[in-house]
């Protein structure tokens, strides 16, 4: 399921093709018809993400709101001397013609793609936790949340309750950062250790903003830096733990652990992030 990044990437996308613009509205496929037809030649307004949830913003307080959930994509293409047919299941088409040609965006296999009120955007939002890319986010929403909690960490982190956008490869990277174990409970941290995992989060994923890929090794472990070969997986990025079952750590040489937490896969390193020990247990 694409993380964060890639929602405000899109959101920074859609906006510098459409915004300030008319745009036709189309459904292709049928699913989002009668709505395109209410929404077909207004100005686009914006785009922003809030987490996984991305609403673009067209004249009148009107958002679309997409979630695109395992398989969704929305690709934006510019520069077209001419407007292709759509291909495939098109949920939603946006085009406008600029003066560099046109410009237009085709979503496809999202879970969800609904017209929305600002007040139905803004009670979508307050069901959400605190996205470590806004502006506007702070870290103590999630910290009330995680303190009171005797989940796992690792469970709360992928609670987009509780932390808005984060999924399985930041989840898993920024818990190895932090040598923290992913089962440790919420309770369990301080206060201290939590703001100092948001903001290298915030720092992680502006990058993934960025570069459009997820790197999570720090200098001395790049595969450079290490004369090792680079990683090869249809996610990219340069990570420690994410999907690198079996393989030795690259920063102790233990083999990467996983299991399964919540129906979602975790994976760790059994030295670098040891079983937490209550000290009143002690």
């Amino acid at each position: 399921m694409p993380e964060g990044h890639t929602l405000h990437r899109l959101a920074i996308d859609l906006a510098d093709a459409f915004a300030g613009r008319p745009v036709r509205v189309g459904s292709p496929q049928g699913r989002f018809a009668e709505s395109a037809a209410l929404l077909d030649g207004a100005v686009l307004e914006g785009a922003e993400a809030w987490g996984k949830n991305l609403f673009v913003e067209l004249a009148g307080e009107r958002f679309v709101h997409v979630h695109l959930g395992l398989i969704g994509t929305f690709d934006v293409h510019t520069g077209y001397d001419d407007l292709p047919p759509p291909v495939g299941q098109v949920r939603l088409r946006l085009a406008a013609e600029r003066e560099d040609g046109w410009a237009f965006a085709d979503l496809r296999g999202a879970i969800a793609c609904e017209l929305m009120t600002v007040e139905q955007r803004d009670a979508l939002v307050a069901r959400s936790g605190p996205d470590p890319l806004r502006d506007d986010a702070d870290w103590r929403d999630a910290w009330e949340r995680i303190r009171r909690s005797r989940k796992p960490v690792g469970a709360l982190l992928m609670d987009q309750k509780v932390l808005a956008g984060v999924g399985n490869v930041y989840r898993a990277e920024l818990l190895f950062r932090h040598r923290m174990h992913p089962l440790r409970p919420g309770s369990t941290l301080r206060v201290g250790q939590w703001q100092a995992m948001w903001d290298d989060l915030v720092e992680l994923m502006h990058e993934g903003v960025r570069t459009g890929r997820i790197d999570t090794v720090r200098p001395e472990h790049t595969p450079e830096a290490m004369g090792r070969e680079p990683r090869r997986d249809d996610h990219g990025g340069e990570v420690y733990v994410y999907r690198r079952t079996g393989q030795p750590c690259l920063v102790c040489g233990t083999k990467v652990r996983t299991d399964v937490l919540e129906g979602r896969n975790l994976f760790w390193c059994g030295h670098c992030q040891r079983t937490f020990r209550s000290r009143a247990l002690q």
